[in-house]
């Protein structure tokens, strides 16, 4: 249930119908939109009628959400969630598409150091890298761990780049979050309540992956874990699904970005590396998700991805991303949007393509 106050409604009036509803029992969401302000009823709602609030002061009207996924329901905030990064001009959500680049795993100081120079150069405005790494097998390359979180806060001192790295424990999230901007949760912890419980209480943004068999809706019923915990700063990641074919690594369901953007007021984010698993294909499907309505890409590129520790066949190289970034530039400008590159203060608009044909 939300309770819709009166544009002119003043905080006295909203802090009386949250206190009304916590009275009553219910755990209370306020949510400040553009247009209007929101008091969002989670929890057990069967002794609250919508007629107590409407008679409240304030009160334009209050109206039951019928998706189960209360809080990151359109429904419930019909503007949308624009994520800032501090300390960079970083805002994803908005007009601009956000480009997250990096190596799947962080293996040395050179590799980091290397590509976070060369994709910020190419115009990414994120750095991503794994310093712990989940592997199909325990013999595998799990990544560098603390030293791996340094190597890449390193890289974001030289470049500025803001970092986005996985966490994959509850008891490491305190950690992981002191280096990291943007917190990541893999597709295999996607179903792990007590994690996705553990990164709502901590004051950075996070970037949850749709699991390898997940539904839309429970990719969205994860996120409402984040959002109910008191994490309003969420992004949603197609990473591509387990499906009957074998001739990519996933089924990277493009669909999920167009529909996520209708369900949900969260930024979406498409991930073409996981979602093909082959490097010849990742140009195709990430012009295709800017197309699509993604608000991010996150893609991964490594200086040399044949001998790579780890995803190095879904890597593009530096020439490559860079190719792919210019290639990218010119989708967004088509469906009146924009993308960072470094020589025009981060961005190319539509009037800057003009003045260049």
């Amino acid at each position: 249930m939300i309770v819709v106050m009166k544009p002119n409604a003043t905080e006295t009036e909203i802090q009386n119908v949250i206190r009304k509803a916590e009275s009553l029992g219910a755990r209370t969401h306020p949510i400040y939109g553009q247009h209007r302000t929101v008091v969002a009823l989670v929890g057990d709602l069967t002794r609250i009628s919508r007629e107590t609030f409407n008679a409240m002061d304030g009160v334009k009207e209050t109206v039951r959400i019928q998706e189960p996924y209360k809080l990151t329901s359109r429904s419930t905030r019909p503007d949308d969630t624009i994520i800032e990064l501090p300390g960079s001009d970083v805002r994803i959500g908005g007009n601009e598409v956000i480009v997250m680049a990096g190596p799947c795993s962080v293996e040395s100081r050179e590799q980091i150091l290397e590509t976070a120079h060369a994709v910020k150069e190419a115009g990414a405005k994120v750095l991503r890298g794994g310093a712990f790494k989940p592997r199909t097998s325990p013999y595998s390359f799990q990544g560098l761990g603390l030293k791996g979180l340094e190597y890449l806060a390193e890289a974001r001192e030289q470049t500025g780049l803001p970092i986005i790295t996985e966490v994959m424990t509850v008891e490491a999230v305190p950690m992981v979050a002191e280096y990291a901007d943007i917190l990541q949760i893999g597709a295999r912890n996607m179903q792990n309540y007590g994690l996705l419980q553990a990164v709502g209480k901590v004051k950075r943004p996070v970037m949850l992956k749709r699991g390898i068999s997940g539904t839309i809706e429970e990719l969205l019923m994860c996120a409402e874990y984040i959002v109910s915990s008191g994490n309003n700063n969420v992004l949603l990641c197609e990473r591509g699904i387990r499906t009957y074919e074998t001739a990519t690594r996933n089924t990277f369901d493009l669909n999920a970005v167009p529909v996520l953007k209708q369900a949900t007021h969260l930024p979406v984010v498409a991930d073409p590396s996981h979602g093909t698993g082959y490097r010849e294909l990742v140009p195709a499907m990430a012009r295709a998700a800017v197309a699509a309505g993604a608000d991010a890409l996150i893609i991964e590129v490594h200086p040399d991805p044949d001998n790579a520790m780890s995803d190095g066949r879904q890597s593009l190289d530096l020439n490559e991303f860079a190719r792919l970034m210019d290639q990218l530039r010119r989708v967004a400008v088509a469906i009146d949007r924009t993308l960072g590159q470094p020589s025009n203060n981060g961005v190319v608009t539509p009037a800057d393509l003009t003045a260049v044909a």
